[in-house]
């Protein structure tokens, strides 16, 4: 990560990703429930499973749990239920990224925080509540699912900061996704990729924070 184009006062807001930014991600536990409840192996699950047109068309809305549960069941060639289905698809929630609860909090008494984030409507109802407190740090979180629209994308980007009222050039972005790092730069943000767990701690002490 580099943290040389921050320092204290170039930032108005700061933006962050959820998943592996703020929330841990632990993709294996769904792949091990779907697995156990399938009596299949879990490599037979990964060796089909893919980010795919149901998957992005179920981030932004415009499909439901049933249909996506329903593109797995046959993706995956897996018969079970859309219960089991979702009871795997929250497990991947392994907890708080290390020190993001005394970051945030930190953070947000010197400058207005908000979120942005891939995601849908199980896992939003799930993490909202989950993790509410941390949450609360946030002045707003927007969800892929509820604009319709997904990072890297520019008009998600686009959207975002016009909601949020903050020049992008005095944004800074953190997400542990290449793709979505390129894409916050093209609109004008600063964007910090997060790699390891102290790349939000050391950006945030570049800023003076």
């Amino acid at each position: 990560m580099q943290v040389n184009s921050l320092s204290p006062g170039s930032a108005d807001a700061l933006l962050f990703d959820l998943g592996r930014v703020v929330l841990d991600i632990d993709f294996s536990k769904a792949i091990a429930c779907w697995a156990g409840h399938a009596g299949c192996p879990p490599e037979a699950i990964v060796a089909r499973y893919v980010r795919d047109e149901a998957y992005r068309l179920h981030e932004v809305g415009k499909i439901s749990d049933e249909d996506y549960f329903a593109s797995l069941r046959s993706s995956l060639g897996i018969g079970i239920s859309d219960a089991q289905f979702l009871e795997g698809w929250n497990a991947i929630f392994a907890g708080e990224m290390p020190d993001i609860a005394e970051l945030l909090p930190r953070a947000a008494k010197q400058l207005p925080l908000y979120a942005f984030s891939n995601t849908n409507r199980p896992h939003v109802d799930y993490f909202s509540k989950e993790y509410a407190g941390l949450l609360d740090h946030f002045r707003e979180v927007y969800l892929s699912s509820s604009i319709g629209l997904r990072k890297p994308d520019a008009e998600a980007f686009d959207h975002v900061v016009a909601a949020m009222g903050v020049p992008a050039s005095r944004i800074v972005f953190f997400d542990d996704l290449a793709e979505n790092i390129e894409g916050a730069r093209a609109c004008g943000l600063t964007a910090v990729h997060v790699t390891s767990a102290t790349d939000v701690g050391n950006a945030l002490r570049a800023l003076g924070i």
